[in-house]
């Protein structure tokens, strides 16, 4: 039988199971902060992820995952909606509200018959119930179960003990679908728990666009503790699904919301802050060992649990279900039409006249990133007088404000309207060869593409009414002046 009608009848067969049959379970893992490639099985020796190598190993690997918008809020949105950042209003900023408008995953399954939960971290941060939701819209909350973490800055809240409460509320015939949030590596960190932990700094693989200093690589060794601290806790959950026997048939799904708390990675545009980890298990009908370059975005995972669980995708979802790719059995491009990702950001944190956000669209081909900055006479990580709040605090931050050079002007300095780079020689995007005119065709064709794509997609600033997005209200608090935060993190 052909293999792509061996596909069609797999996927066919699994949306029949609304009507009857054994339907999958979901498990959802999300980390809070974790950078694409800070796992083992992807090449690193100083983050130890035993739990998602093993998703990996007996599931699929993505290369290519991507959030729509690299802040906590928008791209939490992005998952549970199946819409694309600049298709949310309220919610596309960070600290902003989420409107009920827009049907999400998890109520859709929970009326067909799952059961829903979320541990830690759901949608967030802002105000889900000024938009309309009377919960969560990642589900009920079962977070009760407290433990004491290893470190001081983790959370106490003991993940997989919820996880177990939760299945433990369940009626035995029913599926589940649980969102597992994280915390963690969100910051703040245990100053130096990595060193204390017998962590080699040395191990410790520093981006271009930092100094090699010491204290960076200490900051990333206590980030890569807490990526250990949610990799337990996954660990811990499948194997609860193991001794109960639901394991082979639990879709489970690990990934992050955007790349690590550090500078020009979080909140950026650019390939460490929003490409994500991604593997995904799901017992034996997904073949196991594949890495697969296919691009995915997160607003594709509410299309792709619901055809897994055989309930119809509604129309406001405007991402892709990649259950197709799941159930295939090659590696590499399973689908080469998915090849293209649309990136952007409006107001993340406060911290500029007017507070007024820092615009962006980019377009990410597996060659080359196109960025477009609308404003580019804005600071782009807010203004230096209020600290530079779209970058979290830590001692890699400290370090490099008070450096003043050229690895301070690329986390902090403003930017050009356009950048462009070659990502096969550029990975770090530190590069801009915008002005190259070697590479000014593909440019122009790569902003013509983006802005095409943007204008169906029906993104307000490609109409003249980008303004809109700063009259959202911001729900967050206000920052503290940079005179207060310089007596506090002086070196």
């Amino acid at each position: 039988m052909p293999a792509a009608l061996t596909i069609g009848l797999l996927v066919a067969s699994l949306a029949g199971r609304a009507d009857g049959g054994e339907r999958p379970n979901i498990l959802f893992a999300i980390a809070d902060d974790w950078s694409a490639d800070h796992a083992g099985v992807y090449g690193c020796s100083w983050v130890q992820t035993p739990s998602f190598d093993r998703v990996a190993r007996e599931g699929v690997l993505f290369s290519h995952a991507f959030t729509s918008n690299p802040k906590c809020s928008p791209c939490r949105a992005s998952i549970l909606t199946g819409r694309n950042t600049w298709q949310l209003e309220e919610a596309a900023c960070h600290f902003g509200l989420f409107p009920a408008k827009w049907p999400v995953y998890p109520d859709l399954l929970e009326e067909h018959g799952y059961f829903v939960g979320y541990t830690g971290k759901g949608w967030g941060p802002g105000d889900f119930q000024a938009g309309g939701f009377s919960r969560n819209p990642a589900g009920p909350n079962f977070s009760e179960r407290r433990a004491r973490p290893p470190h001081r800055a983790m959370s106490n809240v003991d993940y997989a003990r919820n996880f177990e409460a939760f299945l433990e509320a369940r009626d035995a015939d029913r599926p589940f679908c649980f969102w597992y949030g994280g915390f963690e590596p969100h910051r703040d960190y245990e100053a130096g728990a990595g060193l204390r932990a017998g962590r080699d700094p040395q191990a410790v693989e520093v981006p271009s666009y930092y100094p090699d200093h010491p204290a960076i690589r200490s900051d990333l060794l206590d980030y890569g503790l807490e990526v250990e601290w949610f990799d337990t806790h996954l660990g811990r959950m499948i194997d609860h699904l193991e001794a109960i026997g639901e394991l082979e048939n639990t879709i489970i799904v690990v990934t992050s919301d955007h790349g690590m708390p550090f500078p020009r990675v979080k909140g950026q545009i650019y390939d460490h802050g929003f490409r994500l980890p991604l593997a995904v298990r799901w017992g034996a009908r997904v073949a196991p060992g594949r890495t697969i370059e296919d691009f995915v975005n997160v607003r594709d995972f509410a299309p792709t649990f619901l055809e897994a669980a055989g309930v119809p995708v509604p129309d406001s979802m405007t991402g892709q279900s990649f259950l197709k790719t799941l159930v295939g059995e090659g590696s590499g491009w399973v689908d080469a039409s998915r090849n293209r990702m649309l990136i952007g950001k409006e107001r993340h944190d406060l911290g500029r006249p007017d507070d007024v956000g820092y615009p962006v669209r980019a377009i990410r081909t597996p060659e080359y990133l196109y960025i477009h900055n609308y404003e580019p006479d804005r600071w782009p990580v807010g203004n230096p007088e209020t600290s530079y709040p779209n970058c979290d605090n830590s001692p890699t931050k400290t370090l490099l404000t008070f450096r003043f050079d050229d690895f301070y002007r690329l986390c902090f300095g403003k930017r050009p309207r356009e950048e462009l780079y070659v990502i096969a020689d550029d990975p770090d995007c530190v590069s801009n060869r915008a002005s190259d005119p070697a590479l000014r065709a593909i440019k122009e064709s790569l902003r013509d593409e983006m802005e095409a794509a943007l204008q169906r997609e029906g993104d307000p600033r490609m109409s003249g009414l980008g303004w809109i997005f700063d009259t959202y209200e911001y729900t967050g608090a206000r920052h503290h002046s940079f005179g207060n935060w310089l007596n506090h993190h002086r070196p």
